[in-house]
């Protein structure tokens, strides 16, 4: 992805140099949408969460946290730009873009506590993305989901939740949750989360020029490593499609796709969709 010349976006907020104490848990208020949930990393994060980060401690940055915090800021900077664009040309409406919170290790936000082992999630509560700088590294060397891009298509991801949030979206998937079991409430969190890479599909559609050869297959490559299906597998587990949260590898891959060919929101119509 070409991003030379391109701006650091103001929206960021970086927590990764002081402590935060992180509250154990997930999901405090509202609906919590995280990109990948730590199947890959076979270990209970749980103490880490509870234990925390004393106040004061802080911590020096290596040079690959420090590109990973540039590069999230200015492809943060690409979807402000886009998504006001599409706000106004697709649905006459106006775009207020999210803050990205950078961490490392633990930090706390209004839905909860989070590690890096959770991966990168949107808060609604308080319309923030929040990402550890470290996951990238973790994506290219233990899940395969190597590239710029693919590390673009995380930062897309989270946006897309905040576009939904915009939209009433996750109010309405929220209150539908609350009142299903919980096979239904993993289902509707999937049409949340499949329509999310939808409109990462849409956001890449207009990236433009910025574009390099392979990142569209480096985007579909990290959402088939994330599929729920995959991450199972790979945890040593037998599949199980009642607890997918985010859909299985082709049902990512497919509805990103879905978007960067069409580059409409409307397209991006998971919950009306008979076939996922």
């Amino acid at each position: 992805m070409r991003l030379r010349g391109i701006r650091r976006s103001r929206n960021i907020e970086d927590r990764r140099r002081r402590g935060g104490t992180a509250k154990a848990g997930l999901g405090g208020v509202g609906l919590l949408v995280v990109l990948a949930i730590g199947y890959f990393a076979g270990i209970d994060v749980t103490p880490l969460l509870q234990q925390g980060i004393a106040p004061e401690e802080t911590r020096s940055l290596s040079a690959e946290e420090e590109r990973a915090a540039e590069f999230s800021g200015r492809v943060l900077a690409t979807t402000e730009e886009i998504w006001s664009e599409l706000f106004a040309s697709q649905l006459g409406a106006s775009y207020d873009p999210p803050v990205l919170v950078l961490f490392s290790g633990t930090t706390a936000s209004p839905c909860g506590g989070a590690s890096g082992a959770t991966g990168p999630f949107y808060c609604p509560a308080d319309r923030k993305a929040y990402l550890d700088t470290a996951f990238f590294a973790t994506m290219a060397r233990q899940l395969g989901a190597r590239g710029d891009f693919a590390a673009a298509y995380v930062v897309a991801h989270e946006v897309a939740h905040h576009v939904q949030n915009e939209l009433g979206i996750l109010a309405q998937v929220n209150q539908r949750r609350q009142v299903a079991d919980e096979a239904g409430a993993n289902a509707l969190t999937v049409r949340l989360e499949l329509q999310a890479d939808c409109l990462s599909g849409v956001w890449a559609r207009f990236v433009g020029d910025l574009l390099e050869p392979g990142d569209i297959e480096e985007a579909l490559n990290a959402a088939r490593m994330i599929g729920d299906d995959h991450l199972q597998r790979r945890a040593g587990r037998v599949p199980q499609p009642h607890t997918f949260t985010h859909g299985t590898s082709e049902q990512r891959a497919r509805w990103f796709e879905t978007g960067y060919r069409s580059g409409e929101i409307g397209a991006c119509d998971t919950f009306g969709a008979q076939r996922l």
